[in-house]
C-alpha cells in the first residue's frame, strides 16, 4: 500500500529542476518529463520514481517475473526493455559488441513516487518511507532558489565513428541489395558514436540534452551505475483502459531560424514521398502488430503522417490506436509489438536479422523503451532514441543514431541524416 499526499505549488518548472537535484543520492531512478507538449493521450508532466539500493523491494529482470508481478502484485514499476529482448520474442540473436553492458531487461517497485500535473505535486510513498513526505516535500521548496549541485568532474569527450563513412556507404548499400533482391522492404540502419576513459557528470548531461531538444518523452534514468539521457519525440506504445496507442516515427528535416525557410522545410517533408513511403510502410507495420490481440475491426490510424516541429528538428509522425481484450496481461502487448518497427524496418524478423548482420554493436537499450506500469495494469513506454547511454564504471559513453534505408534511399543523404540526429547529442558531450 502507497500512501498519497498532493500539494499545490507556484513554480513547476521550478519545481521540475528541484526534482533533479533530489535525486542524486539515489541509485535507482526513472524521471520522465513531456517538457509541456500536450495532446489527447497526456497522462503527466512529470514522473519521478525512485529507490535506494539497500531497499528489499523487487527488482525485475526476466519477462516471466515481469509478467506475473504485473498480473498480481497491482502496484508500479519502472524500467526498461533493451532492443536485445527480440532475441526471447524470436530466434534472433546478438553478437556484437557492447560497451555498455544493460541487462535485456530491468524493472524496480519504487519507494518513492512523484507525480507532477499542473500544479499539483502528489507523492505516492511506501508505508515503510511513508513519513518522509512532508520533509522532502519540505526540502524541495528549499531546494528550489539555491540549487548547488553536487558535481562530478568530467574528463574532455573524444568522440569515435563506429562505423566510418565509407564502411557506411558500403553497408547502407548491402542493404539496398537485400531490398532489390525482395529479402525487405525497409531496414533501419544505425550506427555508434563513442567516448572510452571518459567521466560525465550524467545530471548535468541531462539536463542540457533536454533544454537544447525539449522532446515529449525526455527521460533520465540511473540503475545503479548505467545511466540513460534521453531526450526522444516518440512514443512506442501506451495503454490506457482497454486503449492501446502507438505513435511512431518515420521522416526527419532539419529546423531553422527563419520562420519563411523553416514553414518550407515542414511543406518539403510533408510532401516528400520517400518520407512518406517510410512512414506508411511502418505504420502499417504497427497496425499489423496491435491487431494480433486487438478486438474484431478496433485498429485504426487516427492520424497519418503528420509533420510536428520540436526544437532541433521537424518529424513525420503517425497514431495507431487499437482496443485490447479486458482479460489481456500487459505484458503480452509488449512481447507482440516489440520492438517499435520504427527502429527495425519491414518485414520485422527479416529486417532485424540482417540489421544484426551489418551493424557493428549490440544496440542494447538503444533503441528499446523505458516507462512504466501502473497499478491498474496501464503503462507508457517511449523510444530510447537521441540518447546518451553510459556506464560509469568502466567510463564508457555512448550514443547511436539511425535512418531507414528503402529501395529510393540515397546513401550520402541517409549518411547526413544521422549526423543531424547526431548534433545535439555530440554538442551536449563536446561542451562537458
Amino acid at each position: 500500500m502507497r500512501k498519497q499526499r498532493t500539494y499545490t505549488i507556484s513554480d513547476p518548472d521550478t519545481i521540475k529542476q528541484s526534482l533533479l537535484h533530489w535525486i542524486r543520492d539515489y541509485e535507482k531512478i526513472v524521471w520522465l518529463d513531456d517538457n509541456d507538449h500536450r495532446n489527447d493521450y497526456h497522462s503527466y508532466d512529470a514522473v519521478l520514481a525512485v529507490s535506494r539500493q539497500t531497499d528489499d523491494l523487487k527488482d525485475i529482470n526476466s519477462l516471466q517475473g515481469l509478467k506475473n508481478i504485473v498480473r498480481d502484485d497491482r502496484d508500479w514499476l519502472f524500467g526498461y526493455f533493451s532492443y536485445d529482448l527480440k532475441n526471447e520474442l524470436e530466434d534472433l540473436y546478438s553478437h556484437n559488441f557492447d560497451g555498455l553492458g544493460f541487462q535485456t531487461l530491468q524493472f524496480f517497485q519504487p519507494e518513492k513516487i512523484i507525480l507532477l500535473n499542473g500544479k499539483e505535486l502528489t507523492f505516492l510513498y511506501l508505508e515503510h518511507c511513508d513519513e518522509d513526505i512532508e520533509s522532502d516535500y519540505e526540502q524541495l521548496l528549499s531546494n528550489r532558489g539555491v540549487l548547488q549541485e553536487k558535481r562530478i568532474a568530467s574528463t574532455p569527450i573524444r568522440i569515435k565513428m563506429r562505423i566510418h563513412k565509407d564502411a557506411y556507404f558500403e553497408k547502407a548499400n548491402r542493404f539496398l541489395g537485400h531490398i532489390h533482391r525482395g529479402d525487405i522492404y525497409e531496414a533501419n540502419f544505425c550506427q555508434e558514436f563513442y567516448a572510452e576513459d571518459s567521466i560525465i557528470d550524467p545530471w548535468e548531461t541531462y539536463k542540457r540534452l533536454n533544454t537544447i531538444s525539449r522532446p515529449p518523452f525526455a527521460s533520465f534514468m540511473r540503475l545503479n551505475e548505467r545511466y540513460l539521457l534521453c531526450a526522444s519525440p516518440e512514443r512506442y506504445l501506451k495503454k490506457t483502459g482497454q486503449t492501446v496507442i502507438s505513435q511512431p516515427i518515420k521522416g526527419t528535416a532539419p529546423r531553422s531560424r527563419d520562420k519563411k525557410e523553416d514553414e518550407k522545410l515542414k511543406q518539403r517533408l510533408t510532401q516528400d514521398e520517400k518520407e512518406r513511403a517510410e512512414n506508411i510502410m511502418i505504420t502499417d507495420l504497427v497496425r499489423n502488430d496491435l491487431s494480433k490481440s486487438a478486438l474484431k475491426g478496433s485498429v485504426f490510424v487516427e492520424e497519418l503522417c503528420k509533420v510536428y516541429p520540436y526544437k532541433q528538428v521537424h518529424q513525420m509522425i503517425s497514431t495507431v490506436v487499437a482496443t485490447m481484450p479486458k482479460d489481456k496481461n500487459p505484458v503480452e502487448l509488449i512481447e507482440e509489438t516489440f520492438p517499435m518497427g520504427s527502429m527495425t524496418g519491414a518485414p520485422k524478423i527479416s529486417a532485424m536479422k540482417i540489421i544484426e548482420e551489418l551493424e557493428e554493436t549490440k544496440r542494447g537499450l538503444y533503441s528499446g523503451a523505458v516507462g512504466y506500469f501502473d497499478p491498474k495494469g496501464d503503462f507508457d513506454f517511449n523510444v530510447v532514441i537521441r540518447s546518451i547511454l553510459y556506464n560509469a564504471t568502466n567510463n564508457y559513453v555512448s550514443y547511436s543514431v539511425g535512418s531507414a534505408i528503402t529501395a529510393k534511399s540515397d546513401p550520402e543523404k541517409e549518411y547526413q541524416e544521422c549526423l543531424l540526429k547526431a548534433k545535439a547529442m555530440r554538442n551536449v558531450l563536446e561542451a562537458s
